[in-house]
């Protein structure tokens, strides 16, 4: 039996454990043909999960990783659950000029479309890397022809976050932004969205977190996590800080359950259907 009846949004970011922001000084691009994919049998392992709780899902799914695996994309369309855009080849959003940016999110439309045989409405930046000083992104997504973003975390983090953003869904020209989830508490944003988070904290935590976001704010949660975190014998990275060390591979172990517990706690569907009218 669920804790609360109100439905949330279950988010999963399609990209491999090389692909990570942290290790990008550590892992150069054009070395990912030669890293050992992993994203298969996570994926695998993840709609496998799903459809153990009659679960569906929005996947954030790469470019990149559409153009080498497309029969995850149609596998992941016949489970009945959404495809969206993570962009092609995860760059940050702020690493980028407009013109390069239009360039990444069009294209990566493009093949997922293509791949899946429907309509890409979704799109979230890796590392949540539209912010304040790189807001021109929402004109660049709105002119690619997406209906909606979940790319902004209202948050204070080292590499990303706007904590002065809407914390809950808001329009932003023609396109609808719909942020990670965040608990106000002590005149603050906390974390209630998944991630590194989600392992970080306990999972009574995360629990009265989504909880409370449902019951006292009356809304729904937006939650995200990638097929790596699931990974405990992904090949470890050398040469990364303790920081980034801790922060990709603390409580990996531990994660797949913590899942499956969260699934049979809430109500979980697409972003598609839960944000937007037409879907």
């Amino acid at each position: 039996m669920t804790v609360s009846g109100t439905r949330n949004a279950l988010t999963i970011d399609v990209e491999d454990y090389f692909q990570v922001s942290a290790f990008a000084p550590h892992i150069p691009r054009s070395e990912w043909p030669l890293r050992e994919c992993r994203v298969e049998r996570n994926v695998d392992i993840i709609l496998s999960m799903l459809d153990q709780h009659d679960t569906k899902a929005t996947f954030f799914t790469l470019g990149w990783i559409a153009e080498r695996y497309p029969h995850i994309v149609r596998q992941i369309v016949a489970n009945g659950h959404e495809i969206a855009s993570h962009g092609y080849g995860h760059e940050r959003a702020t690493d980028q000029s407009p013109d390069s940016f239009f360039a990444d999110v069009n294209v990566a439309k493009l093949i997922l479309e293509d791949i899946a045989g429907t309509e890409i409405k979704g799109y979230r930046a890796p590392s949540f890397s539209i912010g304040e000083k790189n807001l021109w992104a929402f004109e660049c997504l709105e002119k690619a022809g997406y209906l909606y973003s979940s790319s902004i975390y209202p948050i204070r983090h080292d590499h990303y976050g706007m904590p002065n953003a809407p914390r809950h869904a808001h329009s932003i020209g023609n396109l609808l932004e719909i942020p990670a989830t965040t608990l106000r508490f002590f005149s603050r944003n906390w974390p209630a969205s998944g991630g590194g988070y989600f392992r970080l904290l306990p999972y009574g935590l995360s629990r009265w977190m989504i909880q409370r976001i449902n019951h006292v704010d009356q809304l729904p949660a937006v939650f995200y996590f990638h097929p790596w975190e699931i990974d405990v014998e992904q090949p470890r990275v050398e040469g990364v800080s303790a920081k980034t060390r801790f922060r990709h591979y603390l409580n990996i172990h531990r994660m797949e359950q913590r899942l499956h517990r969260l699934l049979g706690d809430f109500s979980w569907t697409r972003m598609d259907k839960l944000f937007l009218n037409k879907a």
